[in-house]
């Protein structure tokens, strides 16, 4: 079982930095769904995440559609947005096969189209909408594969690390 993270048409390369920073220290790949809003040797970039890129497994795509294609199973896919009814944590992420979750762009999401097609793989993160649109992209990324991880009990993860100085000995 492999998790996913994929990001939408990403503009901003400070976020998708700080996600592959979170794919690199989960064992998540990350896919980047184009055109995307910079270069990923952009400056900014490299910045985010330096010493993490070599550790990230990441797959470019065309288009949306041509992202659809890759996907073996529909039903672990998991949308993430602000419209969904259900819950992130209502969503059992311990069955067999990869689980792929779906970010749109920071400005606009997921076309309204897409979404309409599947709102039964769509999960939201509980925020209080009267004082923000929506969580910082990388934030959001990083409180659903984390509950997914917590699920799958955390797979390949140190659950303990001791260091020569460390402050709670």
């Amino acid at each position: 079982m492999t998790n996913h993270i994929v990001l939408f048409e990403p503009l901003f390369p400070a976020n998708t930095g700080n996600i592959a920073r979170t794919c690199a220290g989960t064992n998540t790949e990350l896919h980047l769904i184009k055109p995307l809003g910079f270069s990923t040797d952009d400056k900014h970039m490299k910045r985010a995440g330096l010493d993490y890129w070599d550790k990230v497994k990441i797959t470019y795509h065309e288009d949306l559609p041509s992202f659809m294609k890759t996907i073996p199973d529909i039903n672990r896919l998991y949308i993430v947005s602000k419209f969904a009814t259900h819950d992130y944590t209502d969503v059992d992420y311990t069955g067999e096969g990869d689980h792929y979750f779906l970010f749109g762009k920071e400005t606009t999401g997921l076309p309204e189209r897409f979404m309409q097609r599947y709102p039964e793989n769509a999960i939201r993160i509980p925020q209080n909408d009267e004082n923000i649109r929506a969580l910082n992209l990388s934030n959001s990324a990083a409180i659903v594969i984390y509950e997914a991880l917590r699920q799958q009990n955390f797979p390949r993860l140190a659950r303990v690390h001791r260091y020569e100085f460390d402050k709670l000995k």
